[in-house]
């Protein structure tokens, strides 16, 4: 069962991936609003935030590894969103929205496809044990494992 907690450290985890991953795209500057005025609405400085979150993507975008910042920034923005959901639940939906937003946004619309095919064929009383992703662990004691048919049979 997934508790309260979980939940709001889940989504302002989601929440700060969508943030970090719109910095330095075309969504950067609705984004940055829009997390500012959750920010806001909770009655911190919406200036404040924002030139928080401007002072972050200037690090991104001027940065010779823009990924490795992302993921720094990642936890940091995650405990702000956090603490922002604990002290208002009633942004959960806007958070979510935004996450969703930024996800269908920056996803490619059409995902590839992979068609994958497998043939097995069991013969002559053999056994078959087949699995396409994945494990598949086979644990067979000595009355189960099969045998060789008694000869003329």
């Amino acid at each position: 069962m997934v508790d309260v907690e979980d939940e709001l450290a889940a989504l302002a985890g989601a929440g700060a991936v969508a943030v970090v991953t719109a910095m330095s795209t075309e969504l950067w500057q609705s984004v940055r609003g829009r997390v500012a005025d959750l920010f806001r609405r909770s009655g911190r400085r919406r200036r404040e935030v924002a030139t928080r979150l401007d002072s972050h993507a200037a690090l991104v975008e001027s940065a010779d590894a823009p990924d490795a910042v992302r993921r720094a920034l990642t936890a940091t923005w995650a405990a702000e969103l956090e603490s922002l959901l604990r002290e208002n639940p009633a942004h959960r939906d806007p958070l979510a929205r935004l996450v969703e937003e930024v996800r269908s946004a920056l996803l490619p619309t059409t995902a590839p496809t992979t068609h994958l095919t497998q043939t097995n064929t069991a013969r002559d009383s053999s056994v078959l044990f087949a699995v396409q992703s994945g494990t598949q662990p086979v644990h067979m004691t000595p009355s189960a494992a099969p045998h060789d048919p008694a000869p003329g049979t």
